[in-house]
């Protein structure tokens, strides 16, 4: 985050964007924390943090367990970061993701949205601005076509699961098959997903960092 900040303009966050069925679906302007359930939460959205917050808390009552998804966006990113093939910008933010622990899935723009789209209303068009400069009308591409960002703001979305192991007695079985109890001791948390936010944040920085210096573009670095 500090070379980047350092050698480049380029700026991002993560946030929590949806615990089970909670929801926040907005891609905020300015992300900030003005609550405390916000900054617990790590949800710029006060209701829906604080939602978020009492849905844990029963879960947690309950010795069960919850998971949820954070949303990253990445603003000013340098047109040309990535390959057509070998070394696409999202498939390696996608690995980066899928490598944190409780991860079960990663979708960059329109992701999975975009097969209930058809082309005419999903490609992105493009246009030239009142300085000559070229952007598209619409980002279902994320920010990155053919592997390669194009300058518009790069977002994706990463999936966690519920925390594995909950309070509540299971049914397993021992290394000869017998049936027998799981019986759960210690503290565990009934949601990752809050504290996972700095993680996708720092993953996140890795890749843009080495895709920077691939670029040759940020020979000072």
């Amino acid at each position: 985050k500090q070379v980047l900040q350092k050698y480049t303009d380029i700026t991002f966050g993560a946030w929590v964007s949806a615990i089970e069925d909670i929801e926040y679906n907005e891609m905020p302007q300015t992300l900030t924390f003005p609550t405390e359930y916000c900054q617990m939460l790590n949800c710029p959205s006060p209701e829906i943090a604080e939602k978020m917050f009492h849905r844990i808390d029963d879960v947690r009552k309950a010795g069960d367990s919850v998971g949820g998804v954070i949303t990253c966006a990445m603003q000013n990113v340098p047109v040309g970061l990535g390959e057509p093939v070998f070394g696409k910008l999202h498939a390696a933010l996608g690995a980066a993701m899928l490598s944190i622990n409780a991860v079960k899935g990663f979708e960059y723009g329109s992701g999975f949205a975009g097969t209930k789209m058809r082309g005419s209303a999903h490609n992105d068009v493009f246009f030239a601005d009142e300085k000559k400069e070229i952007h598209t009308k619409t980002n279902f591409s994320g920010g990155i076509q053919g592997g390669i960002s194009n300058g518009e703001e790069i977002y994706f979305r990463v999936a966690f699961k519920p925390t594995a192991t909950i309070m509540q007695t299971q049914e397993t079985v021992d290394k000869e098959g017998n049936i027998t109890l799981l019986l759960p001791k210690g503290r565990h948390d009934p949601c990752v997903v809050p504290r996972a936010v700095p993680i996708v944040e720092g993953m996140a920085a890795l890749v843009l960092v080495d895709f920077c210096l691939l670029s040759r573009r940020f020979s000072q670095m």
